[in-house]
């Protein structure tokens, strides 16, 4: 089934020319169905390459999604025109009182700060707090992961010496998780990052385990024990072009950037890049989707919260 998207949404007409079945709001109002409901917390300052990217992956699914976009509305975004955000997003605010099937957490490009001088932190902090009870399952990516791993259990991020970029060789840890049915024993995922969470202290944890490692990259996939949390560093959510426009712009900046590992063939910034992530990315959201949030999620959706955790 398609993903359900705000009418006029600029993401649409993007998919639309990859072919990407999209259904907007009119259209998808004649279904009789319930819809699993995703918010989209959009931490990233381009949030219309990240909506485009999330929409992108999600309309593979089988299941009928409608998606709401929010932001921290403390925090000033220099890159999204306000028109955008006011026509296509929402606050927290006006989604606090709502439950959803699922909640996806985004990255953001502030991993040099700590947690509690992240300027819209406390805000962050209700959101991880809300999510625990008004969300069946919340999928955290790369800076999203790391504060919510650090909310919740106390988990810390360490500064790598360089900025750990490209495309890496992963292995699945716990074979048996639904999250990796149908995956090959070992898969590729895009990492671009400052720091780092550290194995020994996710097995340390009794909450926690350990999904998904590369001996490159680190700890890659964290699942709460309970399966209502599971962290992503990496981010099997990035296009083709995504790190070669992250290398541009870095290099355009005189920031101190290496050519992403494993990524451009033959390592020439000229040639296109090498895809190899495409079909396990795919394959993630919709084992994440279907046993973390469709099987899971109850029928009444205002009963969310009152589920027991497989």
């Amino acid at each position: 089934m398609p993903i359900n998207v705000p009418d006029n949404l600029p993401a649409i007409e993007i998919l639309k020319n990859e072919n990407i079945f999209i259904m907007e709001k009119m259209r998808a109002s004649h279904q009789d169905i319930r819809p699993l409901r995703i918010a989209l917390c959009n931490l990233m300052p381009l949030k219309i390459i990240t909506e485009t990217d999330f929409i992108r992956i999600l309309s593979n699914s089988l299941i009928q999604i409608e998606l709401d976009f929010f932001y921290m509305d403390k925090h000033d975004s220099k890159n999204t025109s306000k028109e955008h955000l006011n026509i296509f997003y929402k606050t927290f605010n006006q989604i606090k009182d709502n439950r959803y099937d699922g909640l996806i957490i985004t990255g953001a490009p502030i991993e040099h700060l700590e947690f509690e001088e992240v300027d819209y932190w406390n805000d962050m902090k209700k959101v991880l707090d809300w999510s625990s009870s008004n969300v069946t399952n919340t999928l955290h990516i790369c800076w999203g992961a790391q504060a919510g791993m650090y909310y919740h259990y106390g988990i810390p991020k360490y500064p790598l010496e360089k900025k750990l970029f490209g495309v890496f060789e992963h292995q699945i840890i716990e074979n048996k998780m639904p999250l990796f049915r149908g995956f090959d024993d070992t898969f590729f995922t895009p990492h671009s990052r400052y720091t780092e969470t550290r194995e020994k202290d996710i097995q340390q944890h009794s909450e926690l385990s350990l999904a998904a490692y590369s001996e490159e990259a680190g700890v890659h996939v964290v699942v709460s024990k309970n399966n209502r949390q599971i962290f992503v560093t990496g981010h099997f959510e990035y296009n083709p072009s995504t790190l070669k426009t992250e290398f541009e712009r870095d290099k355009a900046k005189g920031l101190p950037i290496s050519l992403p590992k494993n990524y451009f063939p033959g390592n020439n910034p000229e040639a296109k890049p090498a895809v190899k992530w495409r079909a396990s990315a795919n394959l993630f959201f919709i084992n994440w989707l279907n046993y973390y949030v469709y099987q899971e999620t109850p029928f009444n959706i205002e009963q969310i919260g009152q589920q027991q955790a497989f």
